[in-house]
């Protein structure tokens, strides 16, 4: 139910005239449904709205259903909360930075995050750490910002325009007049600014900054303002005793005691969350899905929870989206709602490992590096499952002396820097487009002359082709840099200039235990090389391999694998060069037919140390329980010990096909053109597609079986006659939309139609 509410004095004089005797409120809406923000209220209450509404549909009342956070009380006992909390919807205009920011009815967010704490700041400092905009804190400001007129009207970026603002000397009643936001979360966000103020002025001491910490201030904040880099700020705050303490989600307020390991932190002094008993590991989240990582990754950390407690292990998962199964408490055996940066999982790792607060760890010497830990066991962390966000945590946790299960940093490192990668493929015989490491404008200028336009220009440790672009000419190459430093991306950083090749790509995800890999499938992209592949239609298994190409792509994954020393899972992106950009798939019953072109070649264009959003696709086609699988390799168990063989795995007696979905719709104004930055905000897959035929004869007796892989809304009805050759077959079907990829085949040809 949406309701509006008559706007309070302080702000009524932003608002159109309301005439007397009008009622408190009206309701907007109601919807006889759960909605996108039941599954936030069951995340911050601890209440399970759609299981008791499940057991209402079956008859009973609220009274009869027990509540399965206290195990005490029934569903009909009110939740009683303790704690705020804030969710910040995420935006994708960090992917189109053209594209139309205000807010208004048309929803544009792709996905959201929660934050708990004691206090409305805390919780909202928390959640814009959560949002992971390019390490954004409250703090930030646009540098454009400087000396203009703000426009606080609604947009994704109001929440650091109004900070902006009263850093400028606005008054929180003047921005409330003037925006019509209620003047106690102005004041909230006043509060904030006025303890900047302080940070600034003040000489830093125990008790400014324990109150700088219960307002929600990161250690990276309190650093930039007290003149600290985050790492001194750390190891000054344990030294001082300073430590997070974790508080249960209980539904009840602590009138009952509850039973479900959901927890959240704040600067308080009781530390509900004791170490987890036994063997354990941290399975790390992937945070608010937005383009490039969504519920793919939620998918993986799930199954990687569901494989440790499998194995006698405890699983501990950590993350902040509401969305997902991941933050179900049910889920793992313990989960911590948090920000997604090292300093909230060091610090979640120090309190399983026995170091938080109330365990003695303010008295924990220091790790050479500031602020870590040199003595005992560190419980480990996983980082493989939770996307990009993960992975980019591995190198600082390494630094701290913190634990990887699985591959190690300096493997994730070694991967994802493309430089380094390209040594290493040089190395073992791999080859890659000609390319060259850039770290400017000339550098690049200077690579693209000497191996020829058009080049491909890709950042290490990005997530969803983020800004990536292939480029033309020298023009287009300095305006790439130029926009480069203006989207906030440090100078110097390394950009792995490449020739680009045209061909078809493939992909495959694999498990790798250090000495063998195995290879569920090999999907082939329907678009040309260079469209991102999380924006390509991907068919298993690739009907248009020959066998040598497959033995090629077999061969290159398991040298790669090896050369790594991956343990644990990795997705690699080839291109095929020779026979043309496209290639009519061929209904073969393996993976490779016997013929191809007579000239190709394999090229790799880069290696991701971990899992890929195709895992949850090839995992389901192919039956192969890729996670579990990756999870035991990490503990330990070989692939052979497993039960599984090396190599290849037989393709299946079907063909599936896994279409993106995307939103233009929803966003005015955003290129529409694909490319190798990821713009899909989904996927649908068809499975599966068995490859029976019906030969067809020039009577029509018969017909060809054609499948059809759909993406879109309006249903219709078509028909195809004559579709593969002059009265050699025909064939009709459902369409849902204007894309639709028919494969067919019948005794002369193979052929792909896009209507």
């Amino acid at each position: 139910m949406q309701l509006a509410f008559r706007p309070g004095p302080d702000v009524a004089a932003a608002a159109p005239p309301i005439p007397e005797g009008t009622p408190a409120y009206y309701v907007i809406e109601v919807n006889p449904r759960v909605s996108r923000s039941s599954a936030l209220a069951s995340k911050a209450t601890g209440y399970p709205i759609a299981r008791v509404a499940a057991k209402i549909a079956l008859g009973r009342t609220l009274h009869e259903i027990p509540n399965a956070v206290t195990s005490k009380t029934s569903a009909a006992f009110e939740p009683a909360l303790d704690y705020c909390v804030v969710k910040i919807p995420r935006w994708p205009f960090d992917k189109f930075p053209t594209g139309d920011r205000s807010l208004g009815t048309q929803m544009k967010a792709t996905g959201e995050v929660m934050a708990i704490d004691r206090s409305f700041e805390a919780a909202l400092q928390k959640a814009v750490r959560c949002l992971e905009v390019g390490n954004r804190l409250l703090l930030w400001q646009d540098p454009a910002w400087a000396g203009a007129e703000l426009d606080l009207s609604p947009d994704d970026t109001r929440i650091w325009k109004l900070a902006a603002a009263l850093r400028a000397g606005r008054s929180p009643e003047e921005i409330s007049i003037a925006t019509g936001v209620d003047p106690w979360f102005t004041r909230a966000l006043h509060r904030i600014v006025t303890m900047e103020r302080r940070l600034l002025s003040e000489d830093l001491t125990p008790t400014l900054l324990r109150a700088a910490k219960r307002l929600g201030f990161s250690d990276a904040q309190v650093g930039t303002l007290a003149d600290l880099l985050p790492e001194q700020l750390r190891a000054q705050r344990l030294e001082w005793g300073i430590r997070p303490v974790y508080k249960m989600v209980d539904t009840c307020a602590g009138e009952f005691e509850a039973e479900t390991p959901y927890f959240y932190s704040t600067y308080e002094d009781e530390n509900e969350a004791l170490p987890l008993d036994g063997p354990k590991a941290i399975v790390l989240g992937s945070g608010p899905i937005r383009i490039g990582q969504g519920i793919e990754f939620d998918y993986c950390s799930v199954h990687a929870a569901w494989a440790l407690q499998s194995a006698g292990i405890g699983s501990i998962m950590v993350n902040s989206n509401p969305e997902t199964v991941s933050t179900d408490f049910d889920t793992s055996d313990r989960l911590y709602f948090e920000p997604l940066d090292e300093e909230s999982v060091r610090d979640i790792i120090e309190n399983e490992s026995g170091l938080g607060a109330g365990a003695g760890g303010a008295n924990v010497p220091d790790s050479p590096g500031g602020g870590g830990w040199d003595g005992g066991e560190l419980a480990p962390t996983i980082v493989q499952f939770g996307g990009q966000t993960a992975i980019n945590l591995s190198q600082s946790l390494a630094v701290a002396g913190m634990p990887l299960l699985g591959s190690s940093a300096s493997t994730i490192d070694l991967a994802s820097d493309r430089g380094q990668f390209e040594d290493l493929a040089a190395g073992i015989g791999v080859p890659q487009p000609p390319a060259g490491v850039a770290l400017s404008a000339e550098d690049a200028l200077q690579i693209a002359d000497n191996i020829g336009y058009p080049v491909l220009l890709r950042p290490s440790y990005v997530l969803g082709g983020r800004a990536m672009e292939i480029i033309q000419n020298a023009t287009e190459l300095v305006r790439y840099f130029t926009n480069l430093v203006e989207q906030g991306a440090p100078r110097g950083q390394p950009i792995l200039v490449d020739r680009y090749l045209e061909g078809i790509e493939v992909e495959v995800d694999a498990v790798c235990d250090g000495e063998d890999v195995l290879i569920p499938g090999i999907m082939q992209h329907i678009e040309r090389a260079g469209v991102h592949s999380g924006d390509s239609m991907a068919v298993y298994p690739a009907l248009a391999l020959s066998e040598a190409e497959v033995d090629t792509i077999v061969d290159y994954t398991r040298r790669i694998g090896r050369a790594l020393g991956v343990r644990g899972l990795m997705n690699i992106q080839f291109v095929i060069t020779g026979g043309g950009a496209y290639r009519s798939l061929d209904q073969g019953r393996g993976q490779g037919r016997r013929d191809g072109p007579d000239e190709s070649e394999v090229y790799i264009i880069e290696v991701n140390p971990r899992s890929s959003r195709t895992i949850p696709f090839i995992s389901k086609v192919t039956r192969v329980p890729m996670v579990r699988i990756g999870v035991n390799v990490m503990q330990g168990q070989s692939i052979r010990e497993q039960g599984w063989e090396p190599g290849l795995v037989p393709a299946r007696d079907l063909v599936a096909v896994k279409a993106p979905v995307f939103s233009m719709s929803k966003l005015a104004g955003v290129d529409t053109f694909l490319g190798p930055e990821m713009k899909s905000t989904g996927e649908v897959t068809c499975l599966p597609i068995f490859t029976r035929q019906i030969v067809c004869t020039p009577t029509n007796s018969t017909r060809t079986l054609l499948w059809v892989i759909v993406c879109g809304q309006n249903r219709s009805r078509i028909s195809f006659g004559n579709g593969i050759g002059p009265t050699r077959s025909c064939a009709r079907s459902f369409c849902h939309g204007p894309r639709t990829w028919l494969l067919a085949r019948d005794t002369e040809r193979t052929a792909t139609f896009l209507v």
